[in-house]
C-alpha cells in the first residue's frame, strides 16, 4: 500500500441518495447530521440551532430543497435511510408547530425562515457552497462548525479537508499516466486494479453485491420514471417527459436505425425526472449528473448482445477510477467548475466504463474518458430557478449519446491520440477556474436569467 498517494473507493464516489442534488440536498443534509452528532454530549443543555449559507448554496438551496434536507439531518436522517414522506412530514410539523425534534431525543424551537440564514455576500476561499452550523446551550459555550459541500455527495469539516479514503488499497494513482502504468506494470486492465483495493475491504461476494445493488436502484429508477406523469413539482410546472417518449417509441411501425439513441434518452431523461421529483437515485458521480451512467449500463443490458453482470460490475469500477481523477485533480461540483464537473465528468465516467465493459483495453479506456470530457469543456451551470429540471434533464440525456459515441471512436481507433485525459482534466479545471461565478450554479446568467417565462 502507498501511502502517498490518493485513492477514493468506488462507494465514495457512487452513493445512494435523494433527489434533487448531491451538494444541495444530500451534502447539507449530512452535514446536519454530522453536527448533531458532533453536539451530541451537550445535547440535553440545546437552546438553538441556526444555520448560515454561502455560495450557491445561499443562490439555490431553495429550489434544492435544502431546508427540508437540513432538517432531516438534523432529526437524524441521512440521505440513503430518508424517504420523501419523511422529509415532508418534519417540514409541515416545522411549518405548523415551529418545533424541531432531534433524533427523537429533545425538541427545540425552530423557524425555517429565521433559524436558516441564506448569506449571498460572503464566499470561503476552499469551497463556495458551505454551511455554518451555531449551537447555543444553557450555560454552555456556543459551538460553530463549518462543512463545506463540494459535489457529489462529499462533506468536509473546516478543520479535516481530505477528500481521499483512509480505507486499505494496494494500487494507488493521481492521474490517468499512473494508473496506465500500473496496468501496464501489473498486466492487468483498470477494473482489475480497483476491485482488488475494494477486496481489502470487504469480500469479494459484499463488493459485487453492493454494486448490482447500485445497477438495480439505477434500473429501478428507470422503470418508475418511465411510468409516472404530470409535472414534476409546482414551480416550474415541467411536465414529465420519459412516459411521452416511451410511449410513442413503442407506438412506432416504421424501422429506424437510430432508435437506439430514443430509448438511451428516455432512460437518462426518467433518472432525472426522479431526481428532480426529490426521489431515491443513485449519485454517479452527482445527482445532476444521475441520468448518465443509468442510461448507459441500461443501453449495454439491452442492446449489447452478451452482456453480463461481470461487464456490469467492470463497468461501475472503471467510471469510479475516473471519477476519482477528476475529484482528486479537479472538482465534481458544479459550484466551483460549472455542469462540465457534473454532465462532463458523468459523461467521461460513462465512456470509460462502456468502454471496459466491451472489453476495451486500458488505453481505449482513457481514451473515451478523454474524449468525452473534452468535448463538454466549458459547459455552464445555469440552472432555471436553481432547479436540476432545466437544462439538466435534456442536458443528461445529450451527455449520454456523447459518452456512447467517445467509447465507439476509441474503440474503432488506432489509439494515436495526441491529447490525454490528464491534459483534459487539467484543461478543464483551469476552464472552471476561470467561469464567471455566474455560470456556476446560482441562477444568475445564461439560461437561468434568459428563460423568463418560467
Amino acid at each position: 500500500m502507498n501511502k502517498n498517494q490518493n485513492y477514493i473507493s468506488i462507494f465514495d464516489i457512487f452513493k445512494i441518495g435523494i433527489g434533487p442534488s448531491s451538494s444541495h440536498t444530500c451534502g447539507p443534509m449530512l452535514a446536519a447530521n454530522k453536527f448533531i452528532k458532533n453536539i451530541n454530549n451537550d445535547i440535553n443543555d440545546l437552546i438553538s440551532i441556526n444555520i448560515e449559507l454561502f455560495g450557491s448554496l445561499s443562490y439555490t438551496g431553495y429550489g434544492h430543497k435544502i431546508n427540508n434536507a437540513i432538517i432531516a439531518g438534523l432529526s437524524g436522517y441521512n440521505p440513503e435511510n430518508v424517504l420523501i414522506a419523511d422529509m415532508e412530514k418534519i417540514a409541515r410539523n416545522i411549518h405548523d408547530k415551529h418545533i424541531l425534534n432531534i433524533n427523537d431525543f429533545i425538541k427545540i424551537d425552530f423557524n425555517i425562515s429565521t433559524n436558516i440564514k441564506y448569506n449571498k455576500q460572503k464566499t470561503y476561499d476552499f469551497h463556495s457552497n458551505a454551511i455554518l452550523f451555531k449551537a447555543n446551550f444553557n450555560k454552555k459555550a456556543t459551538i460553530e462548525k463549518i462543512y463545506f459541500s463540494i459535489g457529489g455527495g462529499f462533506v468536509i469539516e473546516d478543520h479535516n479537508k481530505n477528500i481521499t479514503n483512509p480505507s486499505k488499497h494496494i494500487y494507488a494513482f493521481n492521474s490517468g499516466q499512473e494508473l496506465l502504468k500500473l496496468c501496464s506494470d501489473h498486466e492487468k486492465n483498470i477494473f482489475n486494479l480497483v476491485l482488488e483495493n475494494e477486496y481489502l475491504n470487504m469480500s469479494k461476494k459484499q463488493v459485487h453485491s453492493k454494486i448490482l445493488n447500485f445497477v438495480k436502484i439505477m434500473n429501478d429508477c428507470i422503470k418508475d420514471g418511465i411510468q409516472k406523469e404530470g409535472e414534476i413539482d409546482n414551480i416550474l410546472r415541467l411536465n414529465r417527459k420519459a412516459k411521452i417518449l416511451y410511449n410513442n417509441l413503442r407506438s412506432k411501425e416504421m424501422y429506424d436505425p437510430l432508435e437506439v439513441l430514443d430509448w438511451v434518452n428516455i432512460f437518462a431523461i426518467a433518472v432525472c425526472e426522479e431526481n428532480a421529483s426529490g426521489s431515491k437515485v443513485v449519485t454517479a458521480p452527482t445527482n445532476g449528473a444521475a441520468g448518465i451512467i443509468p442510461a448507459i449500463i441500461r443501453y449495454y443490458q439491452k442492446f449489447i448482445k452478451g452482456s453480463t453482470d461481470e461487464g456490469v460490475i467492470n463497468f461501475i469500477a472503471t467510471a469510479s477510477a475516473i471519477g476519482m481523477l477528476f475529484k482528486i485533480n479537479s472538482s465534481i461540483s458544479g459550484a466551483e467548475v460549472g455542469c462540465q464537473g457534473e454532465v462532463g465528468v458523468a459523461c467521461s465516467m460513462a465512456a470509460a466504463g462502456l468502454t471496459a465493459a466491451l472489453g476495451g483495453t486500458p488505453e481505449q479506456i482513457e481514451n473515451a474518458a478523454e474524449i468525452a470530457m473534452e468535448h463538454n469543456l466549458g459547459l455552464t451551470c445555469d440552472p432555471v430557478k436553481g432547479l436540476v429540471q432545466i437544462p439538466c434533464i435534456e442536458r443528461n440525456s445529450m451527455g449520454a449519446i456523447k459518452a456512447i459515441n467517445a467509447s465507439r471512436l476509441s474503440l474503432n481507433s488506432d489509439n494515436n491520440h495526441k491529447v490525454s485525459l490528464d491534459q483534459v482534466i487539467k484543461t478543464m479545471n483551469e476552464t472552471g477556474k476561470s467561469m464567471n461565478k455566474i455560470f456556476k450554479e446560482t441562477s444568475l446568467g445564461g439560461l437561468a436569467v434568459n428563460v423568463s417565462e418560467c
